[in-house]
């Protein structure tokens, strides 16, 4: 198994969409998230994992689906950026599947600008969105987050 052609593959509304497994640390049941005050609208709060203080994404904001309260039932993906760890809600974390490069097509190919997506991926019939971590934040929220984040 080549780790570099593995996803982590999570729904939210009935979406399938993926991280690359190189970049998931680990995969948590829900908690309570903190809200933090001036928090960009991505942003749902904070938690504390094993003494480290993470920002909880909310992808749906990002892919234009609605607003949901986060339920006990959902997951928390612990997943590292190129500059933070954050965690992202995900509905249900549906395993690992390992891909070839010809199963990809690269996000540029299906709609040049595409946002916040690296590639796509066609899986058991299925298309997978594969996310784009370091993409999700805007340079303006990074830098708020920035601002506020308690730093140790």
């Amino acid at each position: 198994m080549n780790i570099s052609n593995c996803l982590v593959v999570f729904s939210l509304a009935e979406r399938q969409l993926a991280l690359p497994l190189s970049a998931v640390e680990r995969i948590v049941h829900a908690v309570e998230v903190s809200p933090v005050p001036q928090a960009p609208a991505i942003v749902l709060g904070v938690i504390n994992f094993q003494g480290q203080i993470i920002p909880v994404l909310d992808v749906r904001e990002r892919f234009r689906l609605p607003r949901r309260e986060m339920d006990l039932n959902d997951r928390l993906i612990i997943a590292h950026t190129a500059t933070r760890t954050v965690a992202l809600v995900a509905e249900a974390v549906g395993g690992m599947v390992e891909y070839t490069e010809n199963d990809m097509v690269a996000a540029d190919r299906i709609l040049p600008g595409l946002q916040y997506v690296q590639g796509v991926v066609k899986h058991d019939g299925e298309l997978i969105l594969i996310c784009d971590l370091d993409r999700l934040l805007h340079q303006d929220e990074e830098t708020t987050l920035n601002e506020i984040m308690i730093r140790p």
